[in-house]
């Protein structure tokens, strides 16, 4: 059984309905422009680096509200450096250590990770090869158990790049596994793009499922996402804690809750 309906068909209109629900992206923007003070008020940071890395056929542009954001709260902030996100490979990936090596070289700091949807899955996998260099991650809305939860980027993916080689998919199935380092998952039910269940990593000590209230497009400006960003990023390099939000905003993020 499919996404709570018993035929294939049903499934399909459940897939096309969540993704009908993209549309509240442009309520997150209007609520991310008006909730600037609000976002200026939110914990500052160390000044540690941090690291963004966009979404499936998005570039930098898309994550300038988490880089603006951040900035604001005094991190040293960079895009991921390779323009458009359209495809994994190797090269890439080698090229993206190397900019996490950079960073974490310049400043003598480890790096903190923030990926959304495919960039979440990129900068779990630099973790995972490289953990000496990285603080923590944090990914949003991430395909990490592959395109079987995912409903139009995953197709598309597959017609411009072809299937995926077996490495890759033996590497896919031992994504949803632990970190090394401290990560964060943050997820929503109503993501219309990449379903909740193939967002969501197995849980360990220094790995956590986040539920927001958020659309899969909306998610790099929704307030409250940047708000949880933030939080994850104050925290101490030696001194991770679980999430544990304000009692004026749990209920936002409870796992059994309505939004």
């Amino acid at each position: 059984m499919a996404d709570g309906f018993d035929s294939p068909r049903l499934s399909r209109i459940a897939k096309l309905a969540r993704l009908g629900m993209e549309g509240r992206w442009i309520a997150e923007f209007a609520a991310h422009h008006l909730s600037q003070r609000w976002l200026s008020r939110l914990p500052h940071g160390d000044g540690h680096s941090v690291l963004v890395f966009p979404g499936f056929l998005t570039s930098g542009y898309s994550t300038g509200p988490i880089r603006r954001t951040l900035t604001n709260l005094g991190y040293d902030v960079h895009d991921w450096g390779f323009g458009r996100n359209l495809s994994y490979s190797a090269h890439l990936e080698e090229r993206m250590q190397d900019k996490v090596e950079q960073h974490f070289t310049e400043s003598g700091r480890k790096v903190s990770l923030v990926g959304w949807s495919l960039g979440g899955v990129f900068a779990r996998e630099i973790a995972r090869a490289r953990p000496e260099m990285v603080r923590n991650v944090i990914s949003l809305g991430s395909p990490i158990t592959g395109t079987k939860h995912v409903t139009l980027a995953g197709p598309i993916y597959e017609f411009l790049n072809g299937k995926f080689d077996a490495e890759v998919v033996q590497r896919i199935a031992g994504m949803r596994k632990p970190l090394p380092v401290p990560s964060s998952v943050l997820y929503s039910r109503y993501d219309g793009v990449v379903h909740h269940h193939g967002a969501m990593q197995e849980e360990a000590e220094n790995a956590e499922n986040i539920r927001v209230p958020a659309s899969h497009l909306g998610m790099g400006a929704n307030p409250v996402v940047l708000s949880v960003i933030a939080d994850r990023l104050r925290q101490e390099e030696d001194g991770w804690s679980r999430f544990e939000p304000s009692k004026s905003m749990a209920f936002l993020h409870r796992r059994d809750g309505l939004f």
